[in-house]
C-alpha cells in the first residue's frame, strides 16, 4: 500500500529542508521509535527536523504523490502511540518550529509555532502579566500536541481545556496546500469550523504549523488546599458538594496516599502530609486577596463538614514548591515504580468519580494486579495505570487486555467516554467504536478520507 523510501526520496527531503535536519535508517535514535509511555513502537525511515509551514508543504505534497507515510512529533510525551511511525516512512520533528511570533496586548492573543513548549508558554504569558490557563501535567510538552490532544489539565474547572483558547491555525494538509482557520476575532460563525476539526485529530488530518491563542489576565492571587480524609470514597464524594456550592474553584484535583509516596521516592522532596489515605487538593485564584480567602474559607469549612480531617493552606514557596512538584511528577513517579505499565485516561461525570475509582480497587484485587491513580476530579477525568510489576509477557497481555475491558466497560457504564485529554492514538482504537458507536466511526472516517485521500498523515491512528 505504501512506497518504501528510496535514496531518492531521502535527496528530495534533504533537497527542500537541509541537509543537516535529515536522518535515515541507522542514523536515527531509538528513541523515535517510541513516545513516553513505550507500549508502541516502530522507526521512521526518515527523520525531518521541519523548520517552517513551506517546507512542512513541500514535504506533504511529495509524499502523498509518493504514497509514504507521514508522522509528526513534537516532544514525544504522549501516552497512547499516537506519534509513533507504525507504517515507517517520514517522521516531522516541529520541535525545532519553536518560536513565539507575536504578543497581541490589544486582543489578549499570542501567535506561536507548535513546537513551543507548554512551560516556555507559560512563562512568556506570565513575565507579561498574562494566563494560559491549559495546565496538563507535563510542562515539556509542545503546544502542537497539546492542541492535537485536545489537553486539559488541572486548571480545567474553572478555564476550559485547549479547543477553548484555540483562535486560529495555520495547518498543511495531506496534499500539501496551506489552509488558514479562523482569526483573531473572538466570534465566528463563518461555514464549517475546520479549526475545530483539527483539534483533538491526533495529528491524522493535517499538520499544525502555527496557532493564534487567547490569553486571559494573570490572576495576582493563587492559593491552594490540601485536605486529607480517611478514605477514597470521603474524598471524591466531596467534589459534588463543592460543585453544587458554586464555589469559584481553579482545580480540584485527587491523590492516594501510595501515589503520593511513589512521588516522594522519585523526587526525593518530601510532602506536607501522608498520613491519609486519600487527597483533595484544591486551588482559588483572583485577584483580591480578602475575596479569595473568604472563598478558601468556605470551601475549607465545607470541606471538613464532609469529612476531610483538616485543610493544610498551600501559600508559602516551599509549601507549594512541595505539593505541585509531586503533583506533576506523579506519572513518572508511578512508571519508575513498576517494570512496565499502562495508561486507561477516562472520563466520567463528576458525581461518578468515586464509584468508578473504588471499582478500580475491586479490579485490582481480582486481578491481583497493582492500579495506582490519580486525577482531576473536578471534570471527571481520571488518571489510572496498571502496572506489570513480576509478570511475564504473556500474564502482562492477558491481564491488561482483562482490565481494560473491565474499566472501559464500567466507564461506559457510568456514561463515561474513553479519553479525557491523552487521545486514542493507536494503543486505544480498540475501545473508539465501543465508545462513540459505528455511525459516528464510519462518519469520521469519511472525515478522515476528505482530509486525506491517500491515507498517508498518520495512518492506523484513532479510526
Amino acid at each position: 500500500m505504501y512506497t518504501k523510501l528510496t535514496q531518492e526520496d531521502i535527496a528530495y527531503l534533504a533537497r527542500v529542508t537541509d541537509a543537516s535536519r535529515v536522518r535515515a535508517g541507522c542514523e536515527i535514535s531509538e528513541d523515535y521509535s517510541h513516545d513516553e509511555l513505550g507500549g508502541v513502537s516502530h522507526m521512521p525511515d526518515a527523520l525531518v527536523r521541519v523548520m517552517s509551514t513551506q517546507e512542512v508543504s513541500d514535504v506533504m505534497r511529495y509524499a502523498n504523490e509518493r504514497r509514504i507515510p507521514v508522522v509528526v512529533r513534537g516532544s514525544g510525551t504522549g501516552l497512547v502511540g499516537a506519534g509513533v511511525p507504525i507504517e515507517g516512512g517520514i517522521m516531522l520533528e516541529t520541535t525545532g518550529m519553536n518560536k513565539i511570533l507575536e504578543l497581541d496586548e490589544n486582543n489578549l492573543t499570542v501567535t506561536v509555532q507548535p513546537g513551543v513548549l507548554l512551560m516556555e508558554l507559560s512563562a512568556f504569558a506570565e513575565a507579561h502579566g498574562l494566563l494560559y490557563p491549559p495546565d496538563p501535567g507535563e510542562k515539556s510538552a509542545t503546544i502542537g500536541g497539546n492542541i492535537s490532544t485536545n489537553a486539559g489539565g488541572m486548571r480545567a474547572v474553572k478555564y476550559g481545556v485547549t479547543r477553548d483558547y484555540v483562535r486560529a491555525l495555520t495547518a498543511v494538509l495531506p496534499t500539501g496546500e496551506v489552509i488558514q482557520c479562523g482569526g483573531k476575532v473572538v466570534k465566528n460563525s463563518t461555514g464549517y469550523s475546520v479549526k475545530d476539526l483539527l483539534i483533538g485529530a491526533e495529528g491524522t488530518l493535517a499538520v499544525i504549523t502555527e496557532a493564534i491563542l487567547k490569553l486571559v489576565p494573570l490572576p495576582s492571587v493563587t492559593v491552594s488546599l490540601l485536605l486529607p480524609y480517611d478514605s477514597i470514597r470521603a474524598a471524591i464524594e466531596t467534589v459534588p458538594v463543592l460543585v453544587r456550592s458554586k464555589a469559584s474553584l481553579t482545580a480540584i484535583e485527587f491523590m492516594e496516599r501510595d501515589t503520593i509516596l511513589f512521588s516522594e521516592e522519585y523526587l526525593g522532596k518530601r510532602f506536607p502530609h501522608t498520613a491519609a489515605p486519600a487527597y483533595l487538593l484544591l486551588t482559588v485564584d483572583g485577584n483580591d486577596q480578602a475575596v479569595v480567602e473568604r472563598e478558601l474559607g468556605s470551601v475549607a469549612e465545607l470541606c471538613i463538614k464532609n469529612g476531610a480531617w483538616d485543610a493544610f493552606i498551600v501559600d508559602t514557596q516551599e509549601r507549594k514548591d512541595s505539593v505541585w512538584s509531586a503533583r506533576g511528577a506523579f506519572l513518572e513517579a508511578i512508571k519508575a515504580s513498576t517494570t512496565q505499565m499502562d495508561e486507561c485516561d477516562v472520563v466520567v461525570p463528576r458525581d461518578r468519580v468515586a464509584e468508578f475509582i473504588l471499582y478500580t480497587h475491586e479490579v485490582a484485587k481480582t486481578l491481583r494486579v497493582r492500579i495506582p491513580s490519580f486525577g482531576h476530579a473536578g471534570d471527571g477525568n481520571l488518571h489510572v495505570y496498571i502496572c506489570r510489576d513480576a509478570l511475564n509477557e504473556a500474564e502482562w497481555e492477558q491481564t491488561l487486555t482483562k482490565a481494560f475491558d473491565l474499566l472501559y466497560g464500567k466507564a461506559a457504564a457510568l456514561g463515561g467516554l474513553v479519553s479525557g485529554e491523552h487521545g486514542i492514538g493507536y494503543a486505544k482504537r480498540a475501545y473508539l467504536s465501543r465508545a462513540v458507536g459505528e455511525e459516528q466511526l464510519a462518519l469520521m472516517r469519511r472525515l478522515k478520507a476528505a482530509f486525506d485521500p491517500n491515507n498517508i498523515l498518520n495512518p492506523g491512528k484513532v479510526v
